[in-house]
Formats: C-alpha cells, structure tokens, sequence
C-alpha cells in the first residue's frame, strides 16, 4: 500500500512538473515560427544579400553624383547588422522572454554575428569614402560590448565617434541630427521603422499604413527596410498598446488581429 501511495504521489508531482515548464515555455511559443523562419530559412538570407546588394547599388549611384558635402549612412544595428535571434531561440527554450536582465546577459557575451552581406556593405562604403554611422537602441551601458562585437566581426568605422547609442529616449531623431551636422546622410538601413524616420514612429492610425503609402517612392531610394518578423514596434500596435498584459490576453489579441476569409 505504502508503495502505491508513493508512486501516486511520485506520478503527481512529474506531472505538476511537466506543467510547469509547458506553462513557462509557452509564454514565448509565439516566436517559433518567426525564429526559425529567421535562422533555418534560405530566403532569409537571400533577402538579406538582396538588401545589401541593392545598398551598393545606391552608393555607387550616389558617388557618380558626387557633391562637394561628406557622406554618411546610418545603420541599426540588431537585425541589421548583428543577428541576436540566438537571444530569441533560448526565450522559447526558457520560457523567459525579454527584460534587461535577460538582455544584458546576452549582449555581454559578445557573440553575436554579422548577418548576410553585413559587413561587406560597410566596407564596400567605406571604400567608396561614404561613412557608416551606428545608431542603436541598445543602451548607452552596453557601448563598450557592442563596439567590441562589431569590433569582432569586422564592421568598417567600429569606433566609439561612429557608434550612437540610446541614453533617454528611444527616438533616433536626435542622434540622426549629430550625424546631420557634420554629413549629409544619403542612405538609411534598418529593420524597424523607426531607424528612417520620425514620421514612422506614430503607428496609432491604421497601423502606421498610411504614412509608409505617403513616403512609398523613399524605400530603396534612401530607405532599404530588413526583415525581422520577431520583434518590433509593430507589436504595439498588435497588443493595443497595453502593457502588464497576461499571456492569455497577448495571445487572444494577437489571433484577433490575424485576417482570414
């Protein structure tokens, strides 16, 4: 009797357990198709090598109508130039999503890796005597591990005046104005809407549509957009801007905003 009492509650508690890691791990199940779309899939990077091969298109165009003024462009720099979907692959396997905790662990590893024709396009700028300029919303705490992980893999003007990190604000309008005063910034490369412009930043009416329509013949002229289905400030928008939000109330807003027929 005492053995079947024992295996009951042995049974109990392996299946309390395997509760508690579905449960952990299903609050970042969102990610696992936009993950391994990003790291498993051919045309991710194929649409990368497209981008950047387009960029040196628009270099070469720009450097034939060469004008007297110095020549910037500016990059982001997560899944831009650097691919940190390892920190989006251990969230799923964790069930630990992000926060600054989290986040730094990873960044302080210095590990991650320049993303497809990345690195080639900054130095085919550079060759071209155009100069890259780095603005990332990562902290300004993390300056000195991020210009080491560009240092790493190579990125051309991985140095500390290239390199504008956020300090207050999320907006890059200011930190575009310091480049502004000294170059003419010809090129912007990002994967969030918000690494172009201002203007993108209200996505409040109709998801932010309308005003990609108003600026549509600028993408491939001076904006080259990357591909990121993992994270952005799109999902904003997708959650109503609400925070403190439970999973279940994440998930139940994410499948109604979906369209279907």
């Amino acid at each position: 009797m005492k053995k079947i009492i024992l295996l009951f509650f042995s049974a109990i508690f392996v299946l309390n357990s395997c509760q508690r890691v579905e449960n952990k791990s299903n609050s970042q199940d969102h990610l696992i198709m936009s993950v391994l779309w990003y790291q498993r899939a051919s045309e991710m990077k194929a649409i990368y090598y497209q981008c950047f091969n387009w960029a040196k298109i628009r270099v070469d165009q720009i450097v034939e109508n060469q004008t007297d003024t110095k020549k910037a462009i500016v990059v982001d720099i997560d899944e831009t130039m650097l691919d940190n979907s390892p920190f989006e692959g251990n969230a799923i396997q964790t069930g630990e999503g992000y926060s600054k905790k989290t986040w730094n662990y990873w960044v302080n590893q210095i590990n991650a890796k320049a993303l497809p024709g990345a690195v080639e396009f900054t130095n085919y700028a550079k060759s071209k005597n155009i100069e890259v300029f780095y603005i990332s919303n990562r902290h300004v705490d993390d300056f000195d591990v991020t210009l080491k992980n560009l240092q790493k893999e190579g990125f051309a003007f991985a140095d500390s005046s290239h390199l504008l990190l956020k300090t207050t604000t999320s907006s890059k309008k200011a930190r575009r104005g310091i480049v502004k005063e000294n170059f003419e910034i010809v090129l912007l490369i990002g994967d969030n809407m918000g690494d172009f412009s201002e203007v993108f930043e209200n996505r409040y009416v109709n998801y932010g549509f309308n005003v990609i329509e108003e600026n549509k013949d600028r993408f491939g002229e001076k904006f080259i957009v990357l591909p990121n289905p993992m994270y952005g400030s799109w999902e904003k928008e997708i959650l109503d801007n609400k925070n403190n939000l439970s999973d279940q109330e994440k998930y139940e807003l994410r499948r109604s905003k979906l369209i279907g027929y």
